[in-house]
């Protein structure tokens, strides 16, 4: 079972920028389609950003031209860059498989739009 591990979140003023690194454990996931998640406090997990094995992205309407998805399959490393980020960014941001089945949940990596 591969393991998932999310970092690069923090606590960012509104218009800001962050980026955020998710670490696979094995080379599954080259094999993967990957996205990106996060969970609001008092929401649902909700689907951000997807990439697909060879490189093509989709996004949620609400993060359209301010994030950017990217992977880079030899490291078994996925990016989501995060550009004028708005308060209603701030949840815990997860990384998984993108379709139908999903790894296990990581822990997630924080992040906070706050002036």
């Amino acid at each position: 079972q591969v393991q998932l591990v999310e970092s690069g979140g923090g606590l960012v003023q509104p218009g800001g920028s962050l980026r955020l690194s998710c670490a696979a454990s094995g080379n599954i996931f080259s094999r993967k389609h990957m996205a990106w998640y996060r969970q609001a406090p008092g929401k649902q997990r909700e689907w951000v950003a997807g990439i697909r094995i060879f490189g093509s992205t989709n996004y949620a309407d609400s993060v359209k031209g301010r994030f950017t998805i990217s992977r880079d399959n030899a490291k078994y490393l996925m990016y989501l860059q995060m550009n004028s980020l708005k308060p209603e960014d701030t949840a815990v941001y997860y990384c998984n498989y993108w379709g139908l089945t999903v790894a296990s949940w990581g822990q997630g990596t924080q992040v906070t739009v706050s002036s």
